[in-house]
């Protein structure tokens, strides 16, 4: 077997070893430029630098849909894709400055605030995108979601590893506060993360309910009041007005109705 290798053309042998290192993005564009190459078009060190150079990029897309997927996003926004003309109430230069991400690096909070529909878990989403671009470590949550799993984790005897789990995470984004109320011991459990994460770690909360209504939410309103204490102290906090983008393309007459 090795000498078959071994008489192998140089061409062959080149394939061989790209597949075998998974460099699948030099193996696609050997056959150009060693074409290049040999009709004297480029030479041989500028086709190897242009190869490698496409291979890092390849690579680092690779890594990155990894690292988006990971991070447990429903879908992929940008704020490019953001209708600021439809949500005038959104104060573009601030959501602009948290996308610098400064905010993560002085492990402070966000909270968006508005009804269904109106951008907040975009907004929330391509924050994120930002952040996982950078190379910090994400994860998003459903707020309901995020509270069952807690619960688990304590009736498994192990909410103390969960909560360090969730706690290491640079950027944590908690989506859909308010949406379905917690009773008083998922308001603990996220009272615990909370002050897990408080001025160590940046997250980032959408939720439909100002922070005056927390208390209904949470059935309690000590706990409401110490979550949103430890949230809002280093906290930017945006309130968008206006309507559902879903609804949006409805006839006027149905618009009226809703």
């Amino acid at each position: 077997m090795d000498s078959a290798i071994a008489e192998a053309s140089p061409y062959v042998r080149a394939q061989r070893n790209l597949a075998t290192l998974k460099l699948d993005q030099m193996a696609a564009s050997l056959p150009d430029y060693m074409r290049m190459v040999s009709e004297g078009d480029m030479e041989f060190v500028s086709a190897l630098a242009e190869m490698t150079s496409a291979e890092v990029r390849s690579r680092e897309q690779r890594i990155l849909r990894q690292r988006l997927r990971s991070s447990g996003f429903p879908y992929v926004k940008s704020l490019a894709d953001f209708d600021w003309s439809f949500q005038p109430s959104v104060p573009r230069p601030k959501v602009e400055e948290l996308a610098t991400l400064r905010f993560v690096d002085r492990a402070e909070n966000v909270l968006l605030v508005g009804s269904p529909g109106v951008g907040k878990t975009h907004l929330a989403i391509a924050l994120g995108v930002e952040a996982v671009r950078a190379g910090r470590e994400v994860r998003f949550m459903d707020c309901a979601r995020l509270v069952d799993d807690l619960r688990d984790a304590q009736s498994r005897g192990i909410l103390k590893k969960r909560l360090k789990y969730y706690a290491h995470s640079k950027l944590l984004i908690i989506d859909e506060l308010g949406y379905l109320n917690i009773d008083e011991g998922g308001a603990d459990l996220l009272f615990q993360l909370v002050s897990t994460r408080y001025e160590q770690r940046s997250t980032i909360i959408t939720t439909n309910v100002g922070i005056g209504g927390w208390a209904k939410v949470f059935g309690d309103e000590v706990a409401a009041s110490a979550i949103a204490d430890r949230v809002c102290h280093h906290c930017s906090m945006i309130k968008i007005t206006g309507r559902s983008y879903r609804l949006k393309d409805l006839p006027a007459e149905k618009k009226r109705e809703e």
